[in-house]
């Protein structure tokens, strides 16, 4: 019964954390939002608008839905990261946060969590791609100390729990 609480309780908090988290970040007014994705993108892909590798998104626009926060948004770039509530993107990213942290700290590919129906890209196939490959392009280890840190350890946190909370074969 013991060898049980572990994964049950690492099932909980993979189902319970999400919605905890989701409430708060209702309150939090999407100016606030905005301003810090803004700033999360300018440290995460700062090479690559120092190399104008952004220049596709100029006048496009690009959403990003976390289903499981409550959390919709649409970014472009023109002379830095502009973040808007959702209105017409061209594309569509929907996926939910744990998917994406896993993304973010290169623990796993964008591309074997669309065939696993974990992420969805809808609208401009193109742009699409465009932004996949810009995201798979980015060096994790470019990324300023304390925002690789971060992504990094939660994501190892979030893969321990998830393999806690797997059955296990016997």
């Amino acid at each position: 019964m013991q060898g049980l609480l572990p994964n049950n309780l690492a099932k909980k908090i993979l189902q319970v954390a999400p919605k905890a988290l989701s409430k708060p970040l209702a309150l939090v007014p999407f100016s606030v939002k905005a301003d810090l994705l803004k700033r999360i993108l300018g440290l995460v892909l700062a090479e690559q608008a120092a190399d104008d590798e952004l220049e596709f998104l100029q006048q496009r626009w690009v959403a990003i839905e976390v289903e499981d926060l409550n959390l919709t948004f649409e970014v472009s770039y023109h002379d830095g990261w502009l973040v808007r509530p959702l209105q017409n993107a061209e594309v569509t990213f929907k996926s939910d946060s744990k998917a994406l942290l896993l993304v973010a700290a290169a623990k796993e590919d964008p591309d074997t969590l669309f065939f696993q129906r974990k992420l969805s890209i809808e609208g401009d196939t193109e742009l699409g791609l465009e932004v996949k490959n810009l995201l798979l392009g980015v060096e994790f280890d470019s990324m300023p100390t304390p925002v690789s840190t971060a992504v990094t350890k939660l994501a190892e946190a979030l893969q321990s729990l998830q393999r806690k909370a797997e059955p296990h074969v016997a």
